[in-house]
């Protein structure tokens, strides 16, 4: 017997009609992502054994690791917001109507792109100042350590990607907001 769905519980948009293409590309993609941690681990226990057993530790796994897990960290936002895991206060947001669920989308919307254009800036600062001496010359910083990777200047730039990848995606959820229609829905909860 199969179980029939509480009418008096709010109805969940459908993945089409609430995730743009570019978020379906976003959320694939974490896949590909995640083996960065894989990796991280992968070299962590070869520098376990390189300086345990053969007594040779690199000087290069602790940046890498530390790079490949902060990287994987970064882009885990866009990838929240591609696949609608962000926070939410779902003991407000599943107790009102359609319509005013859509206004609460507008609204949070809004506020999140002014953030992610405010957060965008400073990214840009940060990048900038991470790739480019004071005369405009590019350099990428390094780490300061003996093998002195560039990674804090390509974290930089990640963090600029990302920031303006959630950008994008929030104003495509707000475009689809206020288009959405939920005069169906509301009728059918009277």
């Amino acid at each position: 017997m199969s179980e029939q769905p509480d009418p008096a519980a709010p109805a969940d948009l459908s993945e089409s009609d609430t995730r743009s293409g570019l978020d379906r590309i976003v959320a694939n993609s974490a896949k590909m992502f995640s083996w960065g941690i894989f990796i991280a681990f992968a070299i962590s226990v070869y520098e376990v054994f390189a300086r345990y057993v053969f007594d040779s530790p690199t000087m290069w796994v602790h940046e890498t690791t530390t790079f490949l897990i902060a990287a994987t960290f970064l882009i885990g936002g866009p990838v929240a917001l591609a696949r609608n895991k962000h926070i939410r206060v779902r003991m407000i947001y599943d107790t009102v109507s359609p319509a005013t669920r859509r206004w609460l989308d507008i609204v949070n919307s809004i506020i999140a792109m002014i953030f992610f254009a405010g957060l965008g800036f400073a990214g840009w600062t940060l990048a900038w100042k991470a790739t480019h001496t004071p005369t405009g010359a590019i350099h990428f910083e390094g780490t300061g350590t003996a093998w002195n990777p560039p990674t804090p200047a390509l974290l930089k730039i990640i963090i600029l990607i990302c920031v303006v990848l959630m950008l994008v995606q929030t104003a495509i959820h707000l475009v689809k907001a206020i288009r959405r229609d939920v005069t169906e829905q509301t009728d059918g909860d009277h």
